[in-house]
């Protein structure tokens, strides 16, 4: 008996099944599958956040956005006297960006002048291109050179809700996350939450909105102890580490 089922696992739509229930049954694939869903369907999303934040200017409002893909699921919708788009176009074929470049690119020709001005400075700055953590730094390294001292960095992705959905591939699937991805954008974040040169906090929507500031008193700096970055270690404190608030809390802070 014990023979017969050994060999029946080796036939392959038998062997396809029981692996297939065992992954759908695990504890891990469940507990991803209830906190993608939850945190799909968290409000106000991104584009609302941006909006009010550019509606504390009394003046003239200019942003940029940094990774835009589909400009109809965000860009289309903010209001802003002057606003610029930057995408390379890898992901949506149509690709309208106002600058169809990397934002390395895009930095590297504004630094020298060569579209714009390099003394341009903006309002509201929006990251959510490559979201992998050296290249967030990056972006967020050369936002902070064109913010305005009073004016916001926006990043999106910073609360995964679990390590798959933190993974580095965006193209492999077959994890308890699915197609949800955020990336290692949280590993930038948390980065920055810890360097005393800005003010940060995280509203607890839409996937994580982080916020970094040079002069609005949105959030102290933290040091933590978590030099590799290790997911678990930031699950462990997740609301400190990420400063994480209500997007009612984070609006009694700034009106």
């Amino acid at each position: 008996m014990k023979f017969g089922k050994s060999y029946l696992k080796r036939i392959p739509f038998i062997r396809y099944y029981l692996t297939g229930k065992t992954f759908l049954n695990d504890s891990n694939y469940k507990e991803a599958q209830e906190k993608s869903f939850s945190e799909s369907i968290k409000t106000p999303k991104r584009t609302e956040i941006i909006n009010f934040l550019l509606s504390l200017s009394n003046e003239k409002t200019r942003y940029l956005e940094i990774g835009v893909r589909n400009p109809d699921h965000n860009f289309n919708h903010i209001t802003a006297d002057e606003k610029y788009s930057v995408d390379p176009g890898f992901e949506y074929e149509e690709n309208p960006a106002d600058f169809k470049m990397t934002s390395d690119d895009f930095y590297d020709q504004l630094s020298n002048d060569k579209i714009l001005s390099s003394k341009i400075k903006f309002d509201v700055i929006f990251i959510d291109g490559l979201h992998l953590a050296s290249q967030v730094d990056r972006d967020i390294i050369n936002s902070l050179k064109i913010i305005k001292n009073n004016g916001f960095i926006v990043l999106h992705d910073c609360n995964p809700p679990t390590e798959w959905h933190a993974r580095e591939n965006f193209y492999y699937h077959n994890t308890p996350a699915g197609i949800y991805w955020n990336g290692t954008t949280w590993k930038a974040f948390f980065k920055w939450r810890c360097n005393s040169s800005v003010n940060s906090c995280c509203i607890d929507s839409d996937w994580g909105i982080g916020i970094l500031s040079k002069e609005r008193l949105i959030g102290s700096s933290i040091k933590v102890d978590n030099p590799f970055y290790e997911f678990n270690n930031l699950v462990k404190h997740r609301k400190t580490n990420l400063n994480l608030v209500s997007f009612d809390a984070f609006k009694s802070l700034l009106v």
